[in-house]
């Protein structure tokens, strides 16, 4: 299976190579048998990339030390689950995941799209078959999984314990298929510029794809951040690290293009801000892996220095030239069919609120690639932390966060100060409820009160809006409150999966501005002794340390001290933490000892504890961070991935209501701003 495995690559680079051709061919001369021919090539290139996968994967689990991928990323002792993930632990599995997804999508997107847009799939097929060419010449020739060794070694080095965690089987995947989803709005974009086709025809084609990229993007980010809070150990969980970064680019700019997607199919408009955003979506990812892969920004997240960086940056050279001069040489075709009519409107609020995306999008892309042009230009690498970072973006996100209340409400084409009055009065009578109670009850961040105040305002909004669909089916057909929401819900899911997925945004603004009020404190304790210290909320907690402890678990040597906790003299279940020497089958060490952060959760805070060290009379060494609201984050992110899974979900058709052939003819209530 391995030598097919390795054969298949080969046989993939080359069905690549043709369906490219061919494709293009076909769509430049409008032969059919050139067009079937590259889409039945698409079909073949993802059959021999999962061969070629399989292969990979059966070298894994036969532990063949003769593969230097496998030797490098994988042990004998080490647990099949992780023998499993570690297909995309290393930079040559990961690329090899990469192209086994985007041949996969490829081969979706060419066959949903079998009867329709057959002016386009030719050039559809063609641009995924050249992305799909380009990471197989990186896979093949400049990082093969298939690379054998010289000799063979009794055992391979192993996995880095930081991705020995169960996050490491959800979070590369989830961001990886969002990722490489951007790929095929992007192809679609291509082939309505070659094709002229730039009406609302092609926006139909990818919506779908760009909700399937923002889905798991939003849930792959999210994960992400886990995996740092609970395996890094630093007691946070967005440092505004360079990868994380430029995971976060793509998800920006893809929710600015599926809010003015709705412009364009509704008034028209906007539709140079769709081309170039669907185009920049897909060459953020290309930068973000280019990034992670060339070694050029130093990051806990990224592979080693590698020369396949010189691959990505010339791709992303040559997809940015020539995806600007098919713009450039289409832009009559892009011109509006409507324009703004109002500086306080819908159409308004929606533009404003992708000009916030956009520059929160610029301020990450210019502090991530500061380092790099400091370099290149005055021969020192100056690199920008977090600081910069927080002092653009917070002021933007709460901005953005406004704009998430104001845009639902408020009438399209031109809004009057009677609709303002009627759509505004209670959320900001309620927001403001919020920031002075808060106020009255001791709390002084300014950003804090901002969120709070911001968030109440929002989330009345939607509540708002959810009442008065609630109410207009109930008044039309008599249906109780929960038949009326999930039928609300059911038959409207854009735009309330769209106000569920603001709630979700509302919860993360709201945890996020917990952490104004992070404590921390660095320790040292002998055991049987005590430590007492006063969290967030003024609650007074007392650790007692049960000594150092150390044992042997799996492939690892452990240390670990154990707290004995209570708060306010109340006893609370016992927090450990660890450090952790990953051995090989020999027992010889692999990696740097690793953490593992013992964590007390709770919905008002987690405490947070790191074994930092032990001293030479065995004292344990140990951070206790207390994180305010840390809970909300993961169940924001929840929210949000519903909220998306509802909008992605297939649309109910219109059926006939409690029996009645009129009632089946009655239209469906929708509320209305201004209405």
């Amino acid at each position: 299976m391995i030598l097919v495995g390795e054969l298949a690559l080969w046989v993939a680079l080359l069905m690549a190579a043709w369906g490219t051709t061919v494709s293009f061919a076909g769509g430049a001369t409008g032969r059919g048998t050139l067009i079937a021919s590259g889409e039945r090539a698409s079909y073949a290139t993802l059959a021999f990339v999962v061969l070629a996968s399989l292969g990979l994967w059966s070298a894994l689990f036969a532990s063949d030390f003769s593969i230097k991928y496998v030797a490098s990323f994988t042990s004998s002792n080490l647990p099949k689950a992780y023998k499993f993930t570690a297909f995309w632990a290393g930079q040559s599995g990961s690329l090899l995941f990469w192209t086994l997804i985007l041949s996969l999508y490829a081969a979706l997107a060419t066959f949903t799209n079998r009867r329709r847009n057959r002016e386009m799939m030719p050039f559809v097929t063609g641009t995924l078959s050249a992305v799909t060419l380009f990471f197989l010449l990186v896979t093949c020739l400049g990082s093969n999984p298939y690379e054998r060794l010289d000799w063979l070694p009794p055992d391979g080095r192993g996995m880095n314990p930081q991705l020995q965690n169960p996050g490491m089987a959800i979070h590369p995947p989830t961001l990886y298929l969002g990722y490489v989803a951007t790929a095929i709005p992007f192809a679609f974009a291509v082939a309505a510029l070659l094709a002229r086709r730039l009406n609302a025809e092609w926006l139909a084609a990818v919506r779908r794809w760009a909700l399937l990229s923002w889905f798991f993007l939003t849930i792959g980010v999210v994960l992400g951040m886990w995996w740092a809070y609970v395996e890094l150990g630093w007691g946070g969980y967005w440092a505004w690290d360079p990868v994380e970064n430029s995971s976060f680019l793509p998800w920006l700019t893809t929710t600015a293009f599926l809010h003015s997607i709705m412009i364009q199919e509704k008034r028209g408009m906007l539709r140079k801000w769709n081309v170039t955003l669907v185009i920049s979506t897909f060459l953020l990812s290309i930068l973000g892996t280019f990034i992670t892969r060339s070694g050029v920004i130093s990051s806990v997240h990224s592979f080693a220095q590698s020369p396949i960086g010189y691959w990505f940056a010339g791709f992303l050279v040559l997809a940015t030239a020539i995806s600007a001069y098919l713009v450039s040489t289409r832009l009559s075709d892009l011109k509006a069919q409507a324009h703004l009519e109002s500086m306080v409107s819908r159409e308004a609020s929606f533009l404003f609120n992708n000009l916030l995306l956009v520059g929160i999008a610029f301020s990450i892309l210019w502090g991530t690639l500061f380092p790099i042009l400091s370099e290149a230009v005055r021969g020192t690498k100056i690199t920008v932390g977090p600081p910069f970072f927080n002092q653009v973006n917070i002021p933007l996100g709460l901005l953005l966060l406004a704009l998430t209340g104001v845009g639902p409400l408020i009438a399209w084409r031109r809004a009057s100060p009677a609709n303002l009055k009627r759509q505004f009065t209670g959320p900001v009578v309620a927001g403001v409820a919020v920031g002075v109670l808060l106020f009255a009850l001791g709390m002084r961040d300014v950003y804090a009160l901002i969120s709070y105040t911001l968030a109440g305002f929002v989330m009345t909004t939607i509540v708002q809006e959810f009442l008065k669909g609630v109410g207009a089916r109930r008044r039309m057909y008599g249906e109780n409150a929960a038949v009326a929401l999930l039928r609300l819900i059911g038959r409207n899911r854009r735009r309330y999966g769209g106000y569920v997925v603001h709630v979700g945004i509302v919860v993360l603004f709201a945890a996020f501005a917990g952490l104004a009020f992070k404590k921390e404190f660095d320790i040292t304790l002998a055991p049987g002794e005590r430590f007492v210290a006063t969290d967030p909320y003024g609650d007074e907690w007392t650790f007692v340390s049960n000594g150092i402890s150390r044992f042997e678990q799996l492939n690892r040597h452990v240390t670990a001290v154990a707290l004995q906790t209570s708060r306010n003299g109340r006893s609370m279940p016992l927090i450990t933490s660890e450090k952790r020497q990953h051995v090989d089958s020999r027992g010889a060490p692999t990696f740097e000892p690793s953490t593992e952060v013992g964590i007390l959760e709770s919905l008002r805070q987690d405490v947070y504890v790191v074994l930092a060290g032990v001293s030479s009379n065995e004292n344990a060494e140990i951070r206790v961070t207390f994180n305010p609201l840390v809970w909300w984050v993961w169940f924001g992110g929840v929210i949000m991935a519903i909220g998306g899974l509802i909008v992605m979900w297939p649309q109910a058709e219109l059926r006939r209501a409690q029996g009645g052939y009129l009632a089946s003819l009655k239209p469906e209530p929708e509320v209305v701003a201004g209405r």
